[in-house]
């Protein structure tokens, strides 16, 4: 008698993806989280009143990746994610902000890998499109790391 091992071994490989695709799901909520709280706090220590709204509207990004991302563990799973803060905020705005771009340049690549192991073409868009944001906030964190104190509006020329 002939058993067809592919399609067990087919399935069981999908469930094992799929229980590492939540475990990623579940982490980048968490950083999201993290990040929804610590930039709340930086945007509190902004120097400048356009770097506050820089981080803001940063944090409002987080906010839809947060819940972009809650939608897809649920459909998932079934449950609610467990939330926990991934990181202390930092108490200095420049330590947080070193710590905030870092952490955006990190997480373009592990939403892409995300977006690489989903077979589902909402996860993928959903992590593609958040990556692209994060790679956005990596260069705002970055300007304003290069760029300290300064009114950015003032430097503006017009030609």
């Amino acid at each position: 008698m002939y058993i067809n091992h592919s399609f067990h071994l087919s399935h069981y490989s999908t469930l094992q993806n799929d229980s590492r695709l939540i475990t990623e799901i579940q982490r980048a909520i968490n950083d999201e989280y993290s990040a929804i709280l610590c930039y709340k706090e930086l945007a509190k220590m902004a120097p400048t009143q356009e770097e506050r709204q820089h981080i803001l509207e940063i944090r409002k990004d987080e906010k839809r990746h947060f819940e972009a991302f809650h939608q897809i563990y649920m459909s998932l799973t079934g449950t609610s994610p467990t939330l926990t803060q991934t990181e202390e905020c930092k108490s200095t705005y420049r330590a947080g902000t070193l710590v905030a771009f870092k952490d955006e340049q990190e997480t373009v690549d592990f939403y892409l890998d995300i977006a690489d192991k989903s077979q589902n073409p909402f996860i993928q868009a959903t992590f593609q499109r958040a990556a692209a944001d994060e790679q956005n906030h990596a260069v705002w964190f970055l300007f304003f790391l290069t760029n300290p104190h300064k009114n950015h509006t003032a430097r503006r020329t017009s030609f």
